[in-house]
């Protein structure tokens, strides 16, 4: 079976040299060495200032919010992963969907300002597939309305703009999910990048129960503490990133090389490519399945991100957002990871460029 992707694991010596350190020290969790060093080092590698760890992409969402102080409205995208719609909810946050665009495939910015009542607070923008969102009109819209600007990043490690400046330096503040699925793991986990220093302060009092200090707590808290082992993985996964990022290069490079050109969406010009994704756009929906059954049972399985739009989940108020809805009934993602081999992405472009 050719999965849609397959976590990249470390040779056993790199991960266990960290493993070792921890049962040495026999500090497990609770903001421990390996969990600093990793935090260190992934803000040398991303060139940001203030980031946070924490134990998965979504806590660190609705700690953000939080932290953040957001209430009523948020204007955020239909089209991404769910948690992007229920975190919103879970903390009692009301999403207002707003359409995105058919070439980005972003949240579409010359829509937002209709949509932005007195109850907004927030945008909530997503770099779809790690495809970078307008990320300067956005801003020019939130100055204007004195609105906060939170970036769902899960899918964008490693994505700089033209200006040679990391995605995540844009807005007030950016989440990424560190899933075992992503680019870069710790197996579960993720991180909060903030401009200040202030909101990364309020955050990690909050993912450690409120605690301020010695025998302090002030307010309530939750636990989203990334562990040591998660920070090992972490670790050892660094040490392979720039491999990792060749091979899903070469990989994507391969895919453009072999896939029916029509099938591509637009490339996105004012940032790279990271590679998290390979999406496909079908003619309709009845393609996008054909195309899908047919990869199945040749034993690859493709996926549907992000199907369905999220405007139509059953606990939402359904706004209408033709574009998304159009979008998710016939965009797949390929098979991408970096051990995928010439004669795989042969047969897989073979069975796409036929059954569509």
């Amino acid at each position: 079976m050719i999965t849609v992707t397959k976590p990249f694991l470390p040779v056993r010596e790199s991960f266990d040299k960290y493993v070792d350190r921890i049962y040495k020290t026999n500090w497990l969790t609770n903001f421990g060495p390996l969990e600093r060093e990793l935090t260190e080092k992934l803000k040398q590698y991303l060139n940001v200032e203030h980031l946070l760890l924490v134990n998965n992409g979504t806590l660190a969402m609705q700690v953000l919010y939080r932290a953040l102080g957001l209430k009523g409205e948020v204007l955020t995208t239909p089209f991404s992963f769910v948690a992007t719609t229920s975190t919103l909810v879970w903390e009692n946050l009301k999403p207002k969907f707003v359409d995105i665009d058919m070439h980005s495939l972003n949240i579409n910015p010359n829509l937002l300002e209709s949509q932005i009542t007195n109850k907004t607070s927030a945008i909530l923008p997503v770099h779809v597939f790690g495809r970078a969102c307008d990320v300067w009109q956005i801003q020019e819209i939130a100055d204007k309305h004195n609105l906060k600007v939170i970036y769902d990043a899960a899918h964008a490690f490693n994505v700089t703009t033209h200006e040679n400046k990391n995605i995540l330096s844009y807005g007030d503040a950016s989440t990424l999910s560190f899933h075992a699925t992503k680019l870069f793991h710790t197996i579960e986990g993720g991180a909060i990048i903030a401009k200040d220093e202030a909101i990364i302060k309020e955050c990690k009092k909050l993912i450690n129960f409120g605690i301020a200090g010695y025998d302090r707590i002030e307010g309530v808290g939750t636990n989203s503490k990334m562990n040591e082992f998660a920070a090992a993985m972490g670790l050892a996964v660094l040490e392979n990133i720039d491999n990792i990022m060749a091979e899903r290069q070469r990989v994507n490079d391969s895919y453009d090389k072999l896939i029916n050109t029509n099938l591509l969406p637009s490339k996105i010009e004012t940032a790279n490519n990271n590679c998290s994704y390979y999406p496909i756009l079908l003619k309709d929906e009845n393609t996008c399945l054909n195309v899908r059954d047919n990869l199945l049972a040749n034993e690859i399985m493709p996926r549907r991100y992000f199907y369905p739009s999220l405007n139509t989940l059953d606990y939402v108020k359904y706004q209408s957002c033709p574009v998304s809805e159009d979008i998710a009934k016939r965009i797949l993602c390929l098979p991408m990871y970096p051990s995928l081999t010439k004669e795989e992405l042969i047969k897989i472009t073979n069975i796409v460029n036929y059954a569509s």
